[in-house]
This record gives structure tokens, C-alpha cells and sequence, in this order.
């Protein structure tokens, strides 16, 4: 090669390195900067998909309206859900994605208080706040006697479901004796299973008869044989629409006529699909009245969306949602530590009633129940009742 050209080419070489690097790299996005990501997560499958669909539906479509009122703080949002199984394992394993990959500012769900309850340890170490929905065991917000920084929740608890079921089986039913099925490895089941006994007993009743099951059991008659044998006015029966629906089944069958009644994990289309005679005339506890002139704006725009009606897990993540939306707000931006502290005191009217936020509990105080009765196939609204 002439050295002419080799010098020349040598020049040029240096010349568009020099230039390539004083030249300005594109500007990065600040899309990430102007969105909040808010986490959910709950059962997408298994038996509980149900209500975690509705649930994950809720949160896309709330969000979605918010974002076409201009978002918060000027910020989209945006809606990240992941699956739990109904698993406890697998609701750590999310917890751990959404607060490390994706990054969220605060995550809402999951419904179960089995979910709930292991999540803690991710959410204290990622500081970042989660709300559940339907989860009212007393150790999703509280562990021996110490609230948990970062779980909050938009339901009653246990103690206080059990109570009114037990208060509304003694003073309303008339009821002087009672029966308990329950599932042996739920948190939930447990939790509703000791408070209706304590305060049946307290209220001069009889626990005449306990019995126990397996999740995942669909044979009931053992237990119902011996709970019939024991001819209780009512049967407790603290568990989810499923096992409801099959166990009410079976007890007719078996011509046990007493008052069947239950807690929160009732309402489901699904149960009155799976057993409508069965459970006609029962009760249980629930968090709203369905019926409520309150409630019909978000059910009728639910159903438009979807084609389909709301199931109760959607009421409270609408509340949860409308909590965290406040918190955001008041915290002035979205850092997840902040808007832990706003939640701490928190106070909006929902459409499940007025959530007030305990600083000590992290639960709403004071949120009155709502006894349901089964009609025709219905849920009919009896009267708001509370333990005393």
C-alpha cells in the first residue's frame, strides 16, 4: 500500500473516533420515570381463580379509568399481576419478583390470608407496602402483638367475622346449639372456626359437635354423619364456595336440616351453580351489602367491561385500590416508604363502607358486617350486625 494512503486512512481512523465520541447518545426514556407501577398478585388458577381473575379485572380497569383522568401526580399507571397458585411459596416468590425485577411502589392483593401471611419478610426487606383484600386472619397485619411495617388491609379480621356469625346464631337465630366443619389446614378456616367458638360459648351456646377436613377432600359424609348424630340447630361452616357447595350437598342428602352458615369465603356465582337447594336459607358473614345504591356505578361499569358480574374479591380490591390511590396522593410522590406511611393513616369512604386505617393494627376500624341471607338463588341483605 502507498504510504501516502496508509497515512491518509490513518488520519480518517482517528478523526471518526475522536468524533464518534463526542457525539451526544440519545437521550434515555423517561417513560419509566413518569409511570407508577402498582403490583398485584393472587390466584389466577386452581380453585380460588375465580375471585383472583376479578380481582386482577378490577385493578386493570380502575387503573385504566384513572389514566384517562390524567393518572396521579401527573403520572400513568401502570398494573403488574403475577399469579400466587394459592400457594404460599409461590406468593413469596411474586412478592419477591414485583419488588425486585419490576420495581413496584406498592402491590395489592393477595386475598388469602395463607398468601398473606409469608409475605412479610420480602416486603419489610424491600420496603415497599401491599394491601390485601380478603384476607382476615389477625397475622396478616399483626404478629405477637406487634404490627408489620408494610401489611395493610381493607377487611375486617377474623375475631370480629367469627364473632358476628356466632352473635347472629345466638341473639338472631335463637340458636343453642352448633356445630363446626372446618378445614384443618386453612389459616382462615382456623381463624373463623376459634373466634365463632369462643363467642358462641360466651354467648351461653353449645359446640355440640368439630369436625375437620382436608382442603382438596370432596367427601363429607363421615364428618356430617357425625355431626347429624349430634343434631345441632346450626352448622358452621368456615370455608371457600367449592368445598361449601359440596358439603351442603352432601349434609341434605344425608336429611340434616339444620341452619347452615358461614363466613366471607361464601359468595361466589359458583356456589349457588354448584348448590342452589343446598344452601337455600343459609346465611353468612360478608363485607357489603351487593345490593347498596353505592355499589351499583362500579357494578354496572364492571359488567360492561367484562360481560359478567363482579364477584366480591373486585368490591374490596376497589377499595384497596381507592386507599393506595389516596396514599399516593398525600405522600406527594411515588417512593413506596412514603406511601407506607401515608397508609398508616388512611381514611377514605369505599364502597364496602368507611376505611379507617388503625396506625397500631394497619386493619380498618370499625367496619360494620353485612348478614346475607340465600334466597331463591340470591343474596339477600338482612341487616348490618356487629359483635358485642
Amino acid at each position: 500500500m502507498n504510504k501516502k494512503v496508509y497515512v491518509l486512512l490513518c488520519l480518517m481512523l482517528v478523526f471518526s473516533l475522536i468524533f464518534s465520541g463526542c457525539a451526544q447518545k440519545p437521550a434515555p426514556s423517561d417513560t419509566a420515570a413518569d409511570t407508577i407501577k402498582i403490583g398485584w398478585m393472587g390466584s389466577l388458577s386452581g380453585d380460588q381463580a375465580v375471585w383472583g381473575q376479578c380481582e386482577f379485572d378490577t385493578v386493570k380497569m380502575l387503573i385504566e379509568e384513572a389514566n384517562a383522568k390524567g393518572g396521579i401526580l401527573g403520572k400513568k399507571l401502570e398494573a403488574i399481576g403475577y399469579d400466587t397458585k394459592g400457594d404460599p411459596q409461590e406468593a413469596v416468590n411474586v412478592a419477591k419478583r414485583l419488588t425486585g425485577e419490576d420495581k413496584v411502589v406498592a402491590i395489592l392483593g393477595p386475598n388469602a390470608s395463607g398468601n398473606a401471611i409469608p409475605i412479610a419478610p420480602v416486603l419489610e426487606a424491600a420496603k415497599v407496602p401491599d394491601i390485601a383484600t380478603v384476607a382476615t386472619n389477625p397475622k396478616v397485619t399483626v404478629l405477637d402483638g406487634k404490627v408489620k411495617p408494610y401489611n395493610f388491609r381493607v377487611c375486617f379480621i377474623d375475631p370480629y367475622q367469627g364473632a358476628v356469625a356466632a352473635g347472629y346464631a345466638a341473639e338472631v337465630l335463637k340458636a343453642k346449639n352448633a356445630a363446626i366443619l372446618y378445614d384443618v389446614g386453612d389459616d382462615y378456616s382456623q381463624g373463623l372456626t376459634q373466634f365463632f367458638e369462643d363467642y358462641f360459648v360466651k354467648k351461653g351456646g353449645t359446640i355440640v359437635a368439630k369436625e375437620g377436613f382436608k382442603s382438596g377432600d370432596v367427601d363429607f359424609r363421615p364428618q356430617l354423619s357425625k355431626i347429624k348424630a349430634a343434631n345441632p340447630d346450626v352448622i358452621f361452616m368456615p370455608y371457600f364456595f367449592k368445598e361449601v357447595a359440596l358439603s351442603s350437598n352432601q349434609a341434605r342428602e344425608l336429611d340434616i336440616n339444620a341452619t347452615l352458615l358461614g363466613g366471607d369465603g361464601w359468595p361466589s356465582e359458583q356456589l349457588i351453580s354448584m348448590a342452589k337447594d343446598a344452601v337455600e336459607g343459609s346465611y353468612f358473614v360478608n363485607h357489603l351489602d351487593f345490593d347498596d345504591p353505592e355499589v351499583q356505578d362500579f357494578k354496572a361499569r364492571y359488567k360492561a367491561k367484562y360481560s359478567k358480574d363482579v364477584e366480591l374479591n373486585g368490591y374490596l380490591v376497589h377499595d384497596a385500590f381507592l386507599l393506595l390511590a389516596d396514599a399516593i396522593q398525600r405522600a406527594g410522590e411515588a417512593d413506596s416508604e412514603k406511601i407506607a406511611a401515608a397508609l398508616e393513616t388512611g381514611n377514605v369512604k369505599g364502597i364496602t363502607g368507611k376505611i379507617i386505617i388503625g396506625k397500631d393494627t394497619h386493619n380498618p376500624e370499625g367496619k360494620d358486617a353485612a348478614i346475607i341471607k340465600i334466597v331463591d338463588g340470591k343474596y339477600v341483605f338482612q341487616q348490618k350486625f356487629s359483635a358485642k
